[in-house]
């Protein structure tokens, strides 16, 4: 018999239990944080690439711009079905059908030449990819319950940020060794390197993965048995929803109030995934190798940071203010960045803060709403919210490219994502009523 203890909402587990989370762990999330690597990687290097590609293609900054945007309006469009085909056909197929066909699609990027061929592959790349993070994060929810999930998908989400470690001097040097072999330039090197891996990931994932604890043949009988009876007596962190089909899910405003949380923190992050290249060629780094390097200090710190912070949501079932504080960081570490133009260490280093909240706000968010909607609706509610969420980064970078336009400074936009932050804090704070123990479990106070 379970017993809530003072000492926090996990005391419950048993030394058995540590230990087989532990195994579930060490079997899923390696290959699932390579696979997010890739992902990141294929979605970001266009922040890189245009950096030589301006200088072979006569495509304008709005055009830039209106590219990175473009991939999200594909994202939107297919990430509810995918969610919900993934609910039926199993993560290993669809694993399968979303990396080998977008690590195809990647690769095709070296062979742009207009703006319409680069908006159509741009499309095409984010509606392939659309249900990947959202059916990750539902496939997390099959074999952890709710009180172990921050860790567990800021564990997963250290993927991004390691590819933004390797994204810098990775793209810098395919952008400056790579240029000329063969008779292409860096940057078409740079998609094909970046590309075909996600192809080979999705057929090693179909192998490898399996699609529901009850088919995982390294888990004993014993084992499966234990696991379920943490599923089935999930403690909610948060007060749940109580949607009885996608159509009450659908009507719940507090999905959009969700989405909206999403809207404005994913917006400011890809405005820096964006444009932090050019924002750091704009102090003086002329050098596209060094320009990689110092994108990459941030991510050092980030990667800590990231967990720490989801460990300390876990540990205190509470997701509103660790979420407030990601946010609050990121907006500080944005205002460093302002104050600082010309002082290139000061900058770098307030980059780093902006990455170490930027990092860690988003694993806090999702895993307050895998606690709030409920098990039946999860597969559509999760890729709504992160559907709609993703409409953020389809709009943002086109808004920033022209204000940057209109000022002439790339400062401009770092206002835009500081109001981005503290707005999307702000009402994730004020939507969720926040939680006490008690010796059920949790219940909103």
């Amino acid at each position: 018999m379970h017993h809530h203890t003072p000492t926090g909402p996990q005391a419950h587990y048993s030394a058995d239990d540590e230990a087989l989370f532990s195994r579930i762990s060490w079997h899923l999330l390696p290959l699932l944080i390579v696979c997010y690597v890739i992902a990141f990687l294929d979605r970001v290097n266009i922040g890189f690439a245009q950096l030589q590609m301006k200088q072979t293609l006569p495509f304008s900054d709005a055009a830039y711009a209106f590219g990175a945007g473009v991939f999200f309006i594909g994202y939107f469009l297919f990430e509810v079905p995918s969610n919900l085909l993934l609910e039926k056909i199993g993560a290993r197929k669809t694993l399968l059908r979303i990396m080998f066909c977008w690590g195809i699609v990647a690769s095709c990027m070296m062979f742009v030449e207009t703006t319409g061929m680069f908006y159509i592959l741009r499309f095409l790349l984010g509606a392939l990819e659309a249900g990947f993070f959202p059916g990750i994060i539902l496939y997390l929810t099959y074999w952890y319950p709710g009180a172990r999930r921050a860790k567990v998908i800021a564990v997963f989400m250290t993927g991004a940020t390691i590819a933004y470690l390797l994204a810098g001097p990775l793209c810098g040097a395919i952008l400056k060794y790579m240029d000329g072999l063969a008779g292409h330039h860096g940057w078409q090197w740079l998609f094909v390197v970046q590309g075909l891996p996600a192809s080979v990931l999705g057929i090693v994932a179909f192998f490898y993965l399996k699609d529901r604890p009850e088919d995982a043949h390294w888990l004993s009988r014993a084992e499966k048995e234990a696991l379920r009876s943490h599923l089935d007596n999930d403690a909610h962190a948060v007060q749940s929803a109580s949607h009885g089909s996608l159509w009450a899910l659908l009507r719940d405003p507090k999905v959009y109030t969700m989405s909206l949380v999403y809207f404005l923190m994913l917006g400011a992050t890809y405005v820096l995934v964006f444009w932090s290249p050019t924002l750091i060629k704009s102090w003086g780094v002329k050098d596209v190798f060094t320009v990689g390097l110092l994108a990459a200090v941030g991510p050092v710190f980030a990667l800590v940071g990231m967990v720490l912070i989801g460990r300390s949501s876990d540990r205190h079932l509470e997701r509103r203010k660790h979420f407030m504080f990601c946010c609050a960081l990121a907006a500080l570490g944005a205002f460093i960045v302002i104050m600082t133009q010309g002082n290139l260490v000061a900058s770098v280093a307030g980059l780093a803060v902006l990455t170490v909240g930027q990092s860690s706000a988003t694993p806090i968010l999702f895993a307050a709403l895998s606690d709030y909607i409920p098990k039946k609706t999860a597969a559509g509610g999760i890729a709504l919210i992160s559907s709609l969420g993703n409409l953020g980064p389809a709009v943002m970078p086109s808004i920033v490219a022209f204000l940057n336009a209109q000022t002439g400074t790339p400062t401009s936009g770092m206002y835009l994502v500081i109001a981005l932050w503290l707005g999307s804090g702000l009402i994730l704070l004020a939507a969720i009523r926040p939680v006490r123990a008690n010796a059920t479990g949790l219940v909103p106070a």
